[in-house]
């Protein structure tokens, strides 16, 4: 069984595309702890869930039914690549021009001009722009509902881009920090 929460409990396992895979006794020791099972849909198919939607069902309850898991067939560039172009946001940022969008942010200094052309071309060949239109609504539903978020972590305070986008409050090239540390 697939889902995209693991037990406390649980040790599962996770396919080639990164999903939780559960076997059954996991899921019958779950229920039976009474742990949150809404996230668990799709199942490697036994007769014991037939049994259990046609339970829900004399009960007139729809929550948390379970369907066979789609066997996929799909590389998992291909697989990324489809969830990348399924995140939800509204549709202004799915049509968004990221290279003008972030070049109308930055400074007209040549160097730093020189090291956001070189951060896009290098997030455009490894098929991130996607990822770049999500983090800027992120971002922007961030500051328009106050949310507040970290100061910067790990290699991503490495990108000017994801600065400019306000991802991080470190100014990579100000501190002389090589964005390709971020994207290797």
């Amino acid at each position: 069984m697939i889902g995209s929460q693991k037990s406390s409990k649980i040790n599962s396992l996770k396919d080639q595309y990164s999903r939780v895979i559960y076997n059954r006794h996991e899921l019958y020791d779950m229920l039976y702890d009474g742990e949150d099972i809404s996230a668990v849909i799709d199942v490697d198919w036994h007769e014991d869930f037939e049994k259990y939607n046609t339970a829900l069902e004399l009960n007139h309850d729809n929550s948390n039914r379970f369907s066979p898991i789609e066997k996929l067939v799909k590389t998992i560039e291909d697989f990324d690549y489809d969830n990348q172009s399924n995140w939800f946001m509204p549709q202004e940022y799915k049509e968004l021009d990221v290279y003008s969008f972030i070049m109308n942010k930055c400074s007209d200094e040549p160097s730093v001009l020189d090291r956001v052309k070189q951060e896009l071309i290098e997030f455009e060949s490894r098929g991130m722009t996607n990822l770049l239109r999500y983090m800027i609504y992120l971002v922007d539903h961030m500051r328009k509902n106050g949310i507040v978020w970290g100061v910067g972590r790990g290699s991503s305070v490495a990108s000017y881009v994801l600065y400019i986008i306000g991802i991080h409050r470190i100014n990579s090239i100000q501190y002389n920090l090589d964005y390709k540390e971020f994207l290797r």
